[in-house]
């Protein structure tokens, strides 16, 4: 199994008034991080777009563990749990890089679809696609 590390510093912005990251700045994290995964297998998002495949999100959870901290510098591992022709989860991981802690575990779940939304079968639809997420998920 892949499991991409995507590098980041907690900016100012991205806290509350406790000096502690709000919630809702974990998602972006999840998107970067999944991203970046996407980029390894040597297409970008924007690739499948252009290829007429989307990736809406069906669900997202995150369990917070420990909260960050302004200038925390974080590690985001994301990796493919589950995969097939028509969905993929994701698994995020946030640790702490000055202890390795996991302070934050997270997952989305995907469906793909074609430009009008519809559900699709990436397996038959787009070979090629399917080939690298499941390339780089071995």
């Amino acid at each position: 199994m892949y499991i991409h590390e995507t590098k980041l510093k907690v900016r100012y912005v991205e806290t509350d008034q406790m000096g502690i990251v709000h919630h809702s700045k974990y998602y972006p994290w999840f998107e970067i991080a999944r991203g970046e995964f996407i980029t390894e297998t040597g297409m970008s998002y924007r690739d499948m777009e252009e290829a007429g495949i989307m990736m809406p999100v069906l669900e997202s959870s995150c369990k917070y563990i420990q909260g960050a901290k302004y200038e925390d510098n974080l590690i985001i591992q994301a990796w493919i749990s589950e995969m097939n022709p028509v969905k993929v989860i994701f698994n995020y991981n946030v640790v702490r890089e000055k202890d390795d802690k996991i302070i934050a575990k997270g997952s989305t779940k995907h469906t793909f679809v074609n430009d009008d939304f519809k559900i699709v079968n990436i397996k038959k639809m787009k070979p090629e696609i399917w080939s690298k997420l499941q390339n780089i998920n071995q």
